[in-house]
């Protein structure tokens, strides 16, 4: 992958941690130059309340020896991405790849929770951190974009099409969150289309991030412990998988053949034939699907 993105210029909405942490660094190695946003800063958190920051972000990505710019925004003000595009611009000339990651749902998420039960002060807050950060993001984004023929377009959900249209996921709010952002995708792709350029939704499977290890009190050192708690842990995947996906995608001579669709980490592996950093390939959505929903004892044997 060394500097196969050499010269591209890469925006990632949501870089702070999880997988937009991971599809930065991942970027930069790969040796695209790296815009890496988000709401928590070493001075200040945002409401996720969480110690990832974006400064940290672009410092991991500065010594892997790729180039990075921290920048606080609040993708939810219009003013503050539209300063963000016209610096890029500015500085750059070009926008190569728009990674559309935000998100910071989790903590007003309700698990099986009705929606007439649910708070709907922070369902609709939910939406609009996961539909209007996008669709803001791209308003201003992509006149700079499509510029240049072959530019991407990631809009990173939870889930594929083929999963979301057949199981509900424990929230109406979370539910039409990661949907409509696969949705977003597909509109995307048909305005993109003219231009040359390509949008698709991006999904990783069960991610290691920082609050997930967190949620299970282990590390990425020790994370398999985890499993002792819930065994099907046995199938997650660190947030560089899904951010070797994104560099793949970007480096594709062939990209608009996936032009409008609803892609996975571990689908895109065995495309690429990349790896997690262990080594492995796990293949999460499949495993959901013929094993944890099933209920069948925990055994990633075959999916990773």
């Amino acid at each position: 992958m060394s500097k196969m993105l050499e010269g591209k210029v890469a925006l990632v909405a949501g870089a702070t941690r999880g997988a937009g942490r991971g599809i930065a660094l991942e970027l930069g190695a790969a040796g695209a130059t790296v815009y890496c946003t988000g709401r928590s800063t070493a001075a200040r958190r945002s409401e996720m309340n969480r110690p990832e920051t974006i400064e940290e972000t672009a410092a991991l990505i500065e010594q892997d020896g790729g180039r990075a710019v921290a920048m606080q925004v609040d993708h939810l003000d219009p003013a503050q991405v539209q300063a963000l595009v016209q610096r890029i611009e500015r500085e750059q000339g070009r926008l190569d790849i728009l990674v559309n990651d935000i998100w910071g749902g989790e903590k007003l998420t309700e698990w099986n929770v009705p929606v007439w039960k649910h708070s709907l002060e922070n369902g609709l807050h939910i939406l609009r951190l996961a539909i209007d950060t996008h669709i803001i993001t791209s308003h201003f984004a992509l006149p700079l974009l499509i510029k240049n023929p072959g530019g991407l377009v990631v809009e990173v959900t939870d889930g594929t099409t083929e999963y979301n249209n057949d199981h509900y996921r424990l929230s109406l709010f979370y539910d039409q969150a990661k949907t409509s952002v696969i949705r977003i995708a597909w509109a995307l792709a048909q305005e993109l289309k003219p231009h040359q350029c390509t949008a698709l939704a991006l999904s990783p499977g069960w991610l290691r991030s920082e609050q997930m290890l967190d949620n299970y009190g282990v590390t990425e050192e020790n994370w398999l412990d985890a499993t002792k708690k819930q065994p099907h842990f046995i199938i997650t995947e660190t947030p560089r998988y899904v951010g070797r996906a994104v560099a793949h995608l970007a480096a594709d001579k062939d990209l608009a053949r996936w032009n409008g669709q609803s892609l996975s980490s571990g689908q895109l592996a065995k495309v690429y034939n990349f790896a997690d950093v262990d080594g492995s390939q796990p293949d999460a959505w499949r495993y959901v699907v013929e094993v944890q929903d099933p209920g069948k004892p925990a055994d990633a044997t075959g999916y990773r």
